[in-house]
């Protein structure tokens, strides 16, 4: 009796990019930590060498674990930006032990310095301009150095609602951007929503912070685990975005994507290439395999040419 043969359905073929959309997402920026790190069996299947990877720090985090994982990321061919949250670093030796190890165990140059989220301080640090003043960076030869960004502002710094000492911090480090050699930038929280964030970035400029933007964006994820770590982080006014969707019973099961805001971000900055809204940065909130394919797939398959660096 002859066996029936079946036909393999052909494979879809994958859906047309789009060239603005992957102009915008040419040198993007992920995030690991040294636990979601650890899962990630390799690295070089998932994202282009080159990619600048920042390994976030948590309280609590050992210090062995973020040099760990930073050594592993570097060695395998991608620039390392650890975080440097000023609140949960003792004191000077503590900071130039890690500074140390950075740059001797895991070969970093680069660092983002924030003040942290943790409300009181474990020492004499409290914000990321402490950290700049012991020149301790500049010392180590680091050469890339980033700072928060809060596009909806942050009640910790400002707990009345403005932006008064957001503001007076940012013009404290560009003057800092005008007077080094750094390379500075500013890494956002996750935003949802593009006219308020377009709003921010230009608003900055006007006030003389030219500071290239990296905007943070929340790869693909379930809509519940967005609005947990949305609530956690503090993301306030572009929560209600979140919060329609949900609403939505057509789209409460299905996962969020990013594509509708970043090709919005996108053709606005193909309308004004002169924004200082330069790159993007994911954080992984669904999983760093579903995020990296995600943007793999929508054009973000190049790093950053071999003739150009990153801010």
């Amino acid at each position: 009796m002859a066996l029936l043969q079946f036909k393999k359905k052909p494979e879809a073929d994958p859906l047309p990019v789009n060239p603005q959309l992957e102009a915008l997402l040419k040198g993007y920026s992920i995030e690991v930590m040294p636990r979601t790190a650890a899962k990630v069996e390799d690295f070089t299947a998932l994202l282009p060498k080159g990619t600048r990877v920042y390994v976030a720090h948590l309280e609590g985090t050992p210090i062995e674990d973020m040099v760990a994982t930073a050594a592993r990321l570097s060695a395998d061919g991608y620039d390392v930006m650890p975080h440097f949250p000023a609140r949960i670093i003792a004191d000077r030796a503590t900071l130039a032990d890690w500074v140390s190890r950075y740059r001797g165990d895991a070969d970093v140059t680069q660092a983002l310095l924030l003040a942290g989220g943790v409300s009181k301080p474990l020492g004499e640090f409290d914000n990321s301009m402490q950290l700049l003043e012991t020149g301790l960076f500049d010392s180590a030869g680091f050469t890339n150095l980033h700072f928060a960004g809060h596009p909806e502002g942050n009640r910790d710094i400002d707990p009345d609602g403005s932006d008064k000492n957001v503001m007076d911090a940012l013009r404290w480090k560009q003057d800092f951007s005008n007077r080094t050699d750094a390379k500075t930038a500013l890494a956002t929280q996750f935003i949802f929503e593009a006219k308020p964030v377009i709003e921010w970035a230009d608003a900055l400029k006007e006030a003389g912070i030219d500071m290239p933007i990296h905007l943070g964006i929340a790869g693909p994820a379930k809509l519940q685990t967005l609005v947990k770590f949305a609530i956690a982080c503090g993301v306030g006014p572009s929560l209600k975005v979140l919060q329609k969707r949900a609403k939505d019973m057509t789209k409460l099961l299905l996962p969020f994507e990013p594509t509708d805001l970043l090709t919005a971000l996108a053709a606005y900055k193909a309308e004004n290439p002169d924004s200082n809204i330069a790159q993007v940065h994911f954080f992984p909130l669904g999983g760093i395999k579903t995020n990296a394919n995600w943007a793999i797939a929508h054009g973000g398959k190049s790093a950053v040419p071999a003739n150009q660096t990153q801010d």
